[in-house]
């Protein structure tokens, strides 16, 4: 299947792996790429030797593209800038923050920039700076999230830039690609789906909250404090959701965070760990590899797409 994005990375599918921190290392990333897709590293707090030896065991398992997400409030944000370079890359997503004081450096190096956008000003902001394309992330994903859901985000950011956008938040099937589609997108990210797959170095406790999970399962903690944050809902949440009614500082609330998603995705703690999962978790049933992923979500959202154009 081939689009503007297809065409822009190289890679077989319109897929994108969230660059979701702790999840995203090299096993992951390798495995989606090798699969067709995009596969993404999520550089999260990491300095930038870390980075460069991720980037370095994905060369080992896939000659195919790969990229590296940036949380530009990192305090290693510069130096994981310039691994980025260093280590050849030819993709970086970026996520909070403004990329734009590193966008000659990365266009100069041939890497293409596309920054993960929650509203349409940003999106104009990030094409005037120079993206090559936005993912549009709804409020319906995983972890730290806007207040905009991806069926009224993306249709507007598409309306706004001429560059390719992405959607992200909600999708998990071949029914939420081909809804992308038709919104204007020209591929999809996809987080919460990759994290229950047989290469995410993820606890199986964390991998089977998100497959047991119903639509109804996750929570939004941080909205009192400016940063919502979506996840699975278990203690954590629970206790988090009590000090927020009663009006608790935000340290006090950092403090019950500290951690959490480490506890989650390394230590199994499902308890008290923070188990970061969009709405469409109650979509993901089984533990699949990467590759098995992405040939049933392709093999749905072409016979989907295809039925509407015999319909036409």
């Amino acid at each position: 299947m081939k689009t503007e994005i297809t065409e822009l990375l190289g890679i077989e599918y319109p897929i994108i792996q969230g660059g979701m921190a702790w999840v995203a290392e090299y096993h992951l990333a390798a495995a989606v790429s090798e699969a067709g897709g995009l596969g993404i590293i999520g550089t999260a707090s990491a300095p930038a030797d870390w980075v460069i030896d991720q980037i370095n065991k994905t060369k080992e398992l896939t000659d195919k593209p790969f990229g590296i997400n940036i949380m530009l409030m990192s305090p290693y944000a510069d130096e994981v800038a310039e691994a980025a370079v260093k280590g050849g890359v030819k993709v970086v997503t970026t996520g909070a923050g403004n990329p734009e004081k590193y966008m000659k450096m990365w266009k100069e190096a041939g890497i293409k920039v596309i920054p993960v956008v929650a509203s349409v000003a940003l999106a104009k902001r990030m094409k005037r700076c120079g993206a090559d394309a936005v993912i549009a992330e709804g409020m319906e994903s995983g972890g730290h999230i806007g207040e905009t859901t991806t069926m009224a985000l993306v249709p507007q950011v598409v309306d706004a830039v001429n560059i390719p956008v992405i959607a992200a938040g909600g999708i998990a099937d071949g029914r939420g690609i081909a809804a992308a589609f038709m919104l204007g997108a020209k591929a999809v990210q996809m987080g919460t789906r990759f994290v229950a797959s047989k290469e995410a170095q993820v606890h199986q406790n964390y991998k089977n909250c998100v497959i047991k999970a119903k639509d109804i399962d996750t929570r939004v903690t941080g909205r009192s404090v400016g940063h919502p944050v979506r996840t699975l809902r278990n203690q954590l949440t629970k206790e988090y959701l009590s000090l927020e009614a009663n009006g608790a500082t935000f340290e006090e609330l950092e403090k019950l965070t500290l951690g959490g998603l480490r506890r989650a995705v390394v230590d199994g703690d499902v308890k008290t760990g923070s188990l970061m999962a969009g709405q469409i978790a109650g979509l993901v049933k089984a533990e699949l590899s990467c590759k098995e992923i992405i040939e049933k979500l392709m093999g749905e959202t072409e016979a989907l797409l295809k039925g509407a154009k015999d319909c036409e």
